[in-house]
């Protein structure tokens, strides 16, 4: 498969030998050519000239945009950190400490868990369920 996808590709393309002195003689004619059928092709059907121009500024807003705030792999903020919290310099459980707010006048608490966890409040499950599944609150979570 790969081998005809690579010889049409090929055959597309310009010869080698066709670049030289005489290459682009054909060329000033092909374009007048094309230059004539987009006039007429715009005088038969004249909503493509609002098609073009409505596609090119659709296209004109969607650069301007990611050139001025462009996307990237993730959404997050810094926080300020404790300096010195890190766990291996505290012996603790794991856990970070961080200010409240990055203001590091407050208080400092400890950051919640790297798992993702969701609390979901109101839920009635048989107690030997919620023991086994409900950590919130548990030491060491």
């Amino acid at each position: 498969m790969s081998s005809i996808i690579g010889r049409s590709a090929f055959r597309a393309t310009r010869s080698l030998r066709a670049a030289g002195p005489t290459a682009g003689a054909g060329a000033r004619e092909k374009q007048e050519a094309g230059q004539k059928v987009l006039k007429s092709a715009g005088k038969k059907d004249p909503e493509l000239i609002v098609l073009f121009t409505i596609m090119s500024g659709a296209f004109a807003l969607v650069g301007w945009h990611f050139s001025r705030s462009p996307t990237s792999s993730s959404s997050e903020n810094p926080v300020a950190k404790v300096v010195g919290s890190e766990p291996w310099k505290t012996g603790g459980s794991g856990k970070y400490e961080y200010h409240p707010g990055g203001d590091a006048n407050q208080p400092k608490k400890e950051a919640p868990s790297a798992l993702n966890t969701v609390i979901i409040p109101n839920v009635n499950l048989p107690k030997e369920l919620h023991e086994k599944y409900n950590k919130y609150g548990k030491e060491g979570y």
